[in-house]
């Protein structure tokens, strides 16, 4: 029987192994995730106690037409209610507690703003516009700041848009221009956020343990603290295929055959890769050493053959796609009880708070709780992060990512201006998390920096994951990864049964009339 070696135990990895078990009909006993780090999950990660406090490095958000996600998710079990599927889960939660953002921006003063009109001059409309229209190829190493005037970068729009979906003005066009194109449909709700759904819990616990569940039952080995550094690669005219893996686990280099029917998937990158965790009196060190070995595989391959990308592109330029997040813990429900009234949302309910004019570009947001399935009744759980961290803040004054955690919760509290601030600094248990590469799917590229899925002339190697290429679909979204690994899982096994097609609400014409609407609100 043909194995399968998924490298890598992120989000792409775990989709692409219950792809092949439900697609293509593999034995889950042939399939071998490997994972150099102690734990499965990737960048959906989640973890700490009560008592120490919880972290998670970030959180996903979801939207209707995420129809890869849904339909992978709606053949795994919940672990609360195996009668319902994962994605029956989700879809129950946001009936329950759908996101109504009243408070979206706050400004200097902390003030509330009016963020439903978009704030767009008749220019920044007509910039909009012509970038969602120029073709892909013509935004080639081209960034977002070079399709804009400076004043489309003081519009509520850019302030909602770039918090939501981390976007920094020297991002790519590129994936700028697939954002516009493939969330058209949530801009008539931009403000309120009523069309972003989110799972029950933390994605960990709500995604990865149900899915690690399953395939454990199915018979999938994952094999952690193993490190693969290198692919033997045999070449027979135009095609190629995958013979060998080297892999390091517990000090020691092994080879490992590749048989003639064997399927090889790599997830190359990782925008999680030499993250850092501080404390609440210490500051998150900065990596010290570029130690991932996602990248260095990548690098790896990509010396060794055309049509694997261009890895240098992401992973040289950490000041470009380093930002912070912090994740709070306390017994103490003053900070929860304080944030309902300033912004008028039950907890849960609210979305995200973005800070506009502050020197980090703060948001911050207060999830339902439970967030982590094991969280007690009397602990609360909340979630913070800027996108410029080395800017100093406008009251502790020094770069963020200098912080400690509790300097980074003392900067929230002196925007929000709450009496109480003392009170919630002496309760709070805070968590930074530095993380040099979590933008780095975003940096300006070119076309052909990304492999392909499944590269010209593969006989059994697919590239899956954030920093695969499949057209249109977009970067930073569980959606990606798992379209990238039921990709991968179809062509390499040349199924009838293809992805299904990526959202166009561009194509529907009242949706582009409901866009045009909003962007011209007052």
């Amino acid at each position: 029987m043909a194995k399968a070696y998924l490298v890598g135990s992120g989000i792409a990895s775990l989709s692409a192994a219950a792809f092949l078990i439900r697609e293509g009909k593999f034995a889950g006993s042939d399939i071998v995730v490997l994972e150099e780090q102690d734990r499965e999950g990737g960048s959906l990660d989640a973890a700490g106690s009560p008592e120490t406090g919880y972290t998670m490095r970030g959180g996903r958000m979801f939207e209707i037409h995420f129809e890869c996600t849904y339909d992978l998710l709606g053949s795994i079990p919940s672990l609360d209610d195996p009668s319902k599927s994962v994605t029956e889960d989700t879809f129950a939660f946001h009936e329950d507690f759908a996101w109504d953002d009243h408070a979206r921006l706050v400004d200097a003063n902390g003030h509330v703003v009016d963020a439903h009109s978009m704030g767009f001059s008749e220019r920044d409309r007509l910039e909009l516009v012509k970038c969602v229209g120029t073709p892909e190829r013509m935004l080639d190493g081209k960034r977002i700041v070079d399709c804009f005037s400076q004043e489309f970068f003081h519009t509520n729009f850019w302030w909602m848009w770039c918090t939501t979906f981390a976007f920094e003005p020297w991002h790519s066009a590129i994936e700028f221009r697939r954002y516009l194109n493939r969330f058209i449909h949530l801009f008539k709700t931009f403000d309120s956020m009523s069309g972003i759904y989110r799972t029950r819990f933390n994605q960990y616990d709500s995604i990865v343990r149900p899915l690690m569940k399953w395939l454990t039952d199915q018979g999938v080995t994952v094999q952690l603290g193993t490190q693969v550094t290198d692919l033997g690669i045999t070449e027979s005219g135009d095609s190629f295929r995958v013979e060998s893996l080297t892999w390091t686990r517990d000090g020691a280099s092994e080879e490992v055959p590749v048989g003639e029917g064997d399927l090889v998937l790599v997830t190359n990158g990782s925008m999680t890769a030499d993250s850092t965790l501080g404390a609440t009196d210490a500051a998150a060190p900065p990596a010290t050493s570029d130690s991932s070995g996602a990248w260095k595989l990548w690098e790896t391959l990509a010396a060794k053959r055309d049509g694997f990308g261009n890895p240098r592109v992401f992973d040289s330029s950490t000041d470009d796609s380093t930002w912070e997040s912090f994740t709070v813990t306390t017994k103490d429900p003053t900070f929860f009880e304080l944030m309902e009234k300033f912004s008028g949302s039950e907890a849960g309910k609210g979305g995200l708070i973005t800070f506009k004019d502050s020197g980090w570009l703060l948001t911050i947001v207060l999830n339902h709780q439970p967030h982590f399935r094991d969280q007690p009744e009397d602990t609360y759980v909340w979630w913070g992060y800027a996108l410029f961290p080395d800017k100093a803040g406008d009251f502790v004054k020094k770069p963020m990512r200098e912080c400690t955690g509790r300097e980074i919760l003392d900067e929230v509290l002196h925007h929000l201006r709450f009496e109480e601030s003392r009170e919630i600094l002496n309760s709070s248990t805070v968590i930074p998390a530095l993380m040099p590469y979590i933008t780095s799917q975003f940096l300006v590229r070119s076309h052909g920096d990304r492999p392909q899925v499944v590269p010209e002339g593969s006989a059994n190697l697919a590239f899956i994951g954030q920093y695969a290429e499949v057209p249109d679909d977009v970067v930073f979204t569980v959606e990606y990864s798992v379209r990238t690994a039921w990709t991968a899982v179809a062509r390499l096994l040349h199924l009838d049964k293809q992805p299904p097609p990526v959202y166009k609400g561009g194509h529907d014409p009242k949706v582009l009339v409901e866009a045009l609407a909003t962007m011209h609100r007052r």
